[in-house]
């Protein structure tokens, strides 16, 4: 799990990272983000080494939702080779993640 503190860090580890990545953006005093972060966790072991998991404290790197025009956390970017390929808003279960992310690296095998 990357934990980013910048728009430059972003930049680094996941813009110009040339890989697939998610992006959870939250903060600390958001009870719903609190609930996401297990299931970011598990997400992280089920993908180790096929897919970057990053934390993006809002508070810590406003520019970076803003970049994005996040106006709601949580909020979980996936993007791959520095694109945005899906946004999920909110509290999603699961499987949905899972949905998304399976494509993907499906995809980056071919």
């Amino acid at each position: 799990m990357v934990h980013i503190n910048s728009e430059a860090d972003f930049k680094i580890q996941v813009l110009d990272a040339n890989k697939i990545c998610l992006v959870d953006l939250f903060s600390n005093r958001c009870p719903p983000c609190k609930v996401l972060a297990p299931t970011i966790s598990s997400l992280a072991d089920r993908y180790a080494g096929k897919v970057t998991m990053c934390k993006v404290d809002v508070d810590q790197a406003p520019a970076v939702a803003q970049q994005y025009g996040v106006s709601a956390i949580p909020t979980v970017l996936i993007i791959n080779n520095g694109k945005e390929i899906k946004r999920l808003i909110g509290l999603q279960p699961e499987p949905e993640y899972v949905a998304v992310l399976d494509k993907l690296v499906g995809e980056d095998k071919k």
